[in-house]
């Protein structure tokens, strides 16, 4: 019964590592995919392609398998393209088996910003 109680324990333990290192890895992609956004959407903006790689050097490892999509909309209607749209997909960390982790949504953080572009008004 003893070592019954060790793997419960221990099993508790590395689900609360888990759910720690989600929700740090989910604010640190949220954080991450608005300021990239934030810095495609000024006006004189680098190429997607630097802010890119930037911001999967500030993700670190989660950084070199995550997908961005970049997009362009037009939110207020009026046929001028006006709002980057950024999709950023990123694994976290795995300290449990993927089928508890993902039976809990602890297997994929998907985070989508939009940000209105920057213009001078003539």
């Amino acid at each position: 019964s003893t070592a019954a109680g060790v793997v419960v324990v221990l099993v508790f333990l590395l689900f609360a590592v888990q759910l720690l290192f989600g929700l740090y890895a989910s604010s640190t992609v949220t954080a991450v995919a608005h300021d990239a956004a934030h810095r495609a959407a000024a006006q004189g903006a680098p190429p997607r392609g630097f802010i890119e790689a930037d911001a999967r050097r500030n993700l670190g490892d989660v950084g070199e398998s995550a997908e961005f999509r970049w997009g362009e909309d037009d939110s207020d209607g009026d046929g001028e393209v006006d709002t980057v749209v950024l999709l950023v997909v990123a694994s976290p960390p795995r300290f449990i088996p993927p089928s508890i982790g993902g039976a809990i949504g602890l297997d994929e953080i998907r985070r989508t910003v939009r940000v209105r572009m920057e213009g001078v008004q003539p």
